[in-house]
């Protein structure tokens, strides 16, 4: 997936409101970009990291530019727009790209499912098998060696998610929980159970229960962003 126009390099002064960053472009122009992602980013919004703005020529939006991506040592880089997975997703699932996801010829966003009120990222059906319950989750925290884990803060509607596909899993029917590894540093996946103690419980509930466990990585430069193959996921408990 490509950027729809080219990004500019600037260097971050500071994220705050969640939603908002201050930038400074290379000739030294303050500005302040729209941030998608309501997490912590933990890692990721240092003051003085090189960033990268996606321009926007919308005359109705107020904000005009969006942070996109941070750049990491080594030539790394990292994507910050929590709802980009998903779009990725689609696009590989089309493509047929996810080898845990062929075979379905069918595949419909946001279907409502669960008894929490809860909409699945994706469903996915043919005829005679079973429908494929699919949840995407973002992941962009690294804190030790190669490993990307998640979440990098408490998540209840998380662990809602969990919950809801451990249902469909104990129901007999086949649930997926897909993690994309947004940066490029990651070769493998955990969580990070000393941030969300309560998720990493309803992590090793769903996969007992049969909730299948994907992760995915990515490739990330400023000029666009896509999903690649498959990452190990530590087979071990997680609530520890």
């Amino acid at each position: 997936m490509r950027f729809p126009s080219p990004l500019v390099p600037a260097r971050l002064i500071r994220r705050y409101k969640r939603f908002l960053a201050d930038c400074v472009l290379e000739d030294g122009t303050e500005v302040t970009a729209h941030c998608p992602n309501p997490g912590s980013m933990m890692g990721l919004k240092d003051d003085g990291a090189r960033i990268w703005l996606l321009p926007n020529t919308d005359p109705k939006k107020k904000l005009k530019y969006g942070w996109r991506l941070v750049e990491l040592p080594g030539g790394h880089f990292a994507g910050i727009d929590a709802g980009l997975p998903n779009r990725l997703v689609k696009d590989a699932l089309a493509q047929g790209r996810i080898p845990a996801l062929i075979g379905y010829s069918e595949t419909k966003p946001e279907q409502r499912y669960g008894s929490e009120n809860s909409r699945i990222d994706f469903m996915l059906s043919d005829a005679g098998r079973p429908d494929a319950y699919v949840e995407v989750k973002n992941c962009h925290l690294r804190r030790d060696g190669d490993w990307a884990e998640f979440p990098d803060c408490v998540t209840e509607r998380g662990a809602k998610h969990l919950r809801e596909l451990t249902a469909i899993a104990e129901a007999g029917g086949r649930a997926v929980m897909l993690y994309v590894v947004q940066r490029t540093d990651c070769a493998r996946f955990r969580l990070a159970p000393d941030l969300d103690p309560g998720y990493a419980m309803a992590f090793d509930t769903a996969r007992d229960a049969g909730v299948e466990m994907v992760c995915h990585g990515t490739d990330i430069t400023p000029e666009g962003i896509r999903l690649t193959g498959a990452l190990p996921v530590d087979p071990s408990p997680q609530s520890r």
